[in-house]
């Protein structure tokens, strides 16, 4: 048996040992007091928009600051799998205010008292992350994020100057996952595709809070508006559905699917003027989900009341008019609200990419003139936010 001196002597030479030992594994930085969470990995798709393609990988970073002071995220790098010689992207200054906002403030209004970049403590922030990654590169498969935070001092204004902390490495998976090829949900012709595809439209930039989870089902959704040969959405004024040229435009089913979800009944809007009362019941206005692949649902909302020609289960063929177009539930004007997600639910699901196998895109909707604009062709691709796109190379036989 050992005595209590032996006991205590290999005690001491322990500490010592220690001691001794290298401290690098000791020195390592606390860094930012934050969770970040990604709600949904990034599948790239090609985008086409402002005359342009570009392979883009879409998500949203969620920054809660649970520090005692308010952070300001100063820089943000994105870098491809372990490569960080070469940044994907660096976002700061007034870019990266403009892909921020705090949950719960004006959405990033520039009437905000402080820069969207601070992040008040028990606050949380979401930075819109479009991260363009070459025509022809492969997708790398995890995005790695470095984030430079300062923390403001005690007694320290919005303008002081405060101590820098960095989180090195943050890292989100890239879905492999493939991107759907669709048919046409109408028939051919010129269509506007609103609020489409962009970091900074109003899909896009639309989280939804429901039943103690947040959703953002609307991240490549379209609202497609027909324009005619006058160049416009409408003729001969705005006040009757009947004016807008998309108006009772029969819906295709995009791809063989199953019927999951029908709302009928909604009653039709007068053209600019929203329902007194709008609910997550009504909102859609009368819609459609189809499953269309293993965790792959198609919405087609706002359509026109009493048209839907399917019934819950029924299995419909690619090609088959399913509804009309409408004006129910949240819309100002006859529109096709247009989705795929990854959930049986038009508001509590992930919006995912899709894609078009050959249009014209004609500009941008605010440039457009029947007898002067652009025409490019895409193929393989989705369009981008009030793209004004010819589908008469799709028009259905």
């Amino acid at each position: 048996m050992r005595s209590s001196s032996a006991i205590a002597l290999s005690w001491v030479l322990a500490l010592l040992v220690v001691l001794a030992m290298p401290r690098t594994g000791l020195a390592r930085e606390r860094g930012p007091r934050v969770e970040v969470i990604c709600p949904a990995p990034p599948i790239a798709v090609k985008a086409a928009m402002k005359s342009a393609e570009q392979q883009v990988l879409v998500y949203e970073l969620h920054i809660t600051n649970f520090d005692v002071v308010p952070l300001t995220l100063k820089q943000l790098e994105v870098y491809a799998d372990a490569d960080k010689s070469r940044p994907l992207k660096i976002i700061s200054g007034d870019a990266l205010s403009a892909t921020m906002i705090e949950v719960g403030s004006s959405m990033g209004s520039s009437a905000a008292a402080k820069t969207p970049q601070t992040i008040d403590p028990g606050r949380r922030a979401v930075v819109f992350l479009w991260i363009e990654i070459g025509l022809d590169a492969r997708p790398p498969g995890r995005l790695r994020h470095r984030m430079v935070f300062a923390a403001a001092g005690p007694g320290d204004g919005v303008g002081s100057a405060k101590a820098e902390s960095r989180l090195e490495d943050f890292s989100v998976l890239v879905s492999q996952d493939p991107v759907l090829l669709l048919d046409l949900p109408f028939e051919g012709g010129v269509w506007l595709a609103g609020d489409g595809p962009a970091n900074d439209s109003n899909h896009r930039r639309s989280i939804l809070a429901i039943d103690g989870s947040i959703h953002s089902p609307e991240r490549f959704a379209i609202d497609w508006v027909k324009v005619g040969p006058n160049g416009d959405s409408h003729h001969d004024g705005t006040t009757r559905n009947e004016n807008w040229w998309g108006y009772g435009e029969p819906i295709h089913a995009v791809t063989d699917g199953e019927v999951t979800q029908i709302l009928d009944g909604i009653p039709e809007n007068t053209p600019r003027v929203l329902p007194q009362q709008v609910t997550l019941d009504n909102i859609a206005g009368n819609y459609i989900i189809l499953r269309i692949a293993p965790n792959r649902y198609v919405t087609y909302a706002h359509l026109q009341t009493g048209s839907i020609k399917v019934r819950l289960h029924d299995h419909v063929a690619r090609g088959s008019v399913i509804a009309r177009l409408g004006n129910s539930g949240q819309a100002t004007g006859p529109h096709l609200h247009f989705q795929v997600t990854d959930g049986n639910s038009v508001l509590q699901s992930e919006g995912v990419p899709f894609i078009f196998g050959e249009f014209k895109d004609l500009g941008p909707g605010s440039d457009y003139e029947t007898d002067k604009h652009p025409s490019t062709s895409r193929t393989d691709a989705i369009p981008g936010k009030d793209e004004v796109v010819d589908f008469t190379l799709l028009k259905k036989q």
